[in-house]
């Protein structure tokens, strides 16, 4: 009787939705804004409370905010560091050489 066996390895690869994806960015900007208010980065003063809607034709008010950021500064300055040289000479070496000789050539 002959045994028949697959030895082969199955391998199963599951990918992600458009939808779990949209869900991992919308928390990594949550994230990302939350960090920004707690290390001080931002910070807000509400000057005036929001209010919804009255039943009327006139809509409802915003909160007024003023936000205040920090202020990045990019710029230089000198500083000595060292910095490797490279520099080149000539030298005269005998190299090899590889080349085809036809039958009628000496």
């Amino acid at each position: 009787m002959t045994d028949y066996r697959n030895d082969r390895e199955t391998v199963v690869v599951k990918k992600r939705s458009g939808g779990t994806i949209i869900a991992i960015v919308v928390v990594a900007a949550l994230v990302i804004v939350g960090l920004l208010f707690a290390t001080g980065f931002w910070s807000a003063d509400v000057t005036k409370t929001g209010a919804l809607p009255e039943v009327s034709v006139k809509g409802g008010e915003l909160p007024k905010v003023d936000l205040d950021s920090k202020e990045v500064v990019v710029g230089t300055k000198k500083t000595e560091v060292d910095v490797p040289k490279v520099k080149t000479e000539k030298e005269t070496l005998s190299v090899p050489t590889v080349g085809v000789k036809d039958n009628g050539e000496k």
